[in-house]
């Protein structure tokens, strides 16, 4: 059953114009190209294929708006780290994503990072945007039943010395849903 039965896909938006009326709540989820963006949006709703989830890296090229309630959005974002997208691509993303960080809307950020991989610097220039736009951070580290217990462990704690207050920091894996729960109760948080 799903988490958010009415959740479904509004628009791809190429230009900040296309965005939705910015009214209600929305949560940004971000994240580097194959860090799990997709899968943890289907994940979180509940809803198989609601986020199309690819193999190869760099996919989401415009900013999808799904609706998960009435006047709750979440907006994926393209992945970063990976230059499959033409120049032009990448120079439009910058005004896209200065007009998202501008909406009243904007209630947070998920951030999606590998957990074999860490915190990057793609992932520092993220966490910057969102300080910059006053907009807190929740990051979820994917793939988390990828690593054994102990190696997950060191990973939460290493993720949680970089980010030093500027974000909260969990496991997360869309495969055996540890820590589903957790971050579904920060997005209903947001949803108010």
């Amino acid at each position: 059953m799903s988490t958010y039965p009415q959740a479904r896909f509004m628009l791809s938006a190429a230009h900040a114009q296309q965005f939705p009326s910015d009214q209600g709540a929305e949560v940004a989820v971000a994240g580097r190209s194959n860090a799990g963006k997709s899968t943890a949006i289907n994940a979180l709703t509940g809803r198989h294929g609601l986020a199309r989830a690819a193999k190869l890296p760099g996919r989401t090229r415009l900013l999808n708006f799904f609706e998960l309630a009435p006047g709750f959005r979440i907006v994926d974002l393209p992945g970063y780290g990976y230059a499959s997208a033409s120049a032009a691509e990448r120079a439009n993303w910058v005004p896209m994503t200065t007009a998202l960080a501008a909406r009243e809307s904007l209630r947070g950020l998920l951030v999606v990072v590998d957990c074999r991989r860490g915190v990057l610097p793609g992932d520092e220039e993220l966490l910057a945007w969102a300080a910059a736009a006053g907009r807190p951070v929740h990051v979820l580290l994917s793939k988390a039943d990828k690593l054994k217990r102990a190696e997950l462990a060191r990973a939460v704690a290493t993720a949680g010395q970089i980010l030093a207050g500027r974000a909260a920091v969990q496991s997360f894996s869309a495969v055996d849903g540890t820590g589903v729960e957790e971050a579904r109760r920060q997005l209903d948080r947001w949803s108010r």
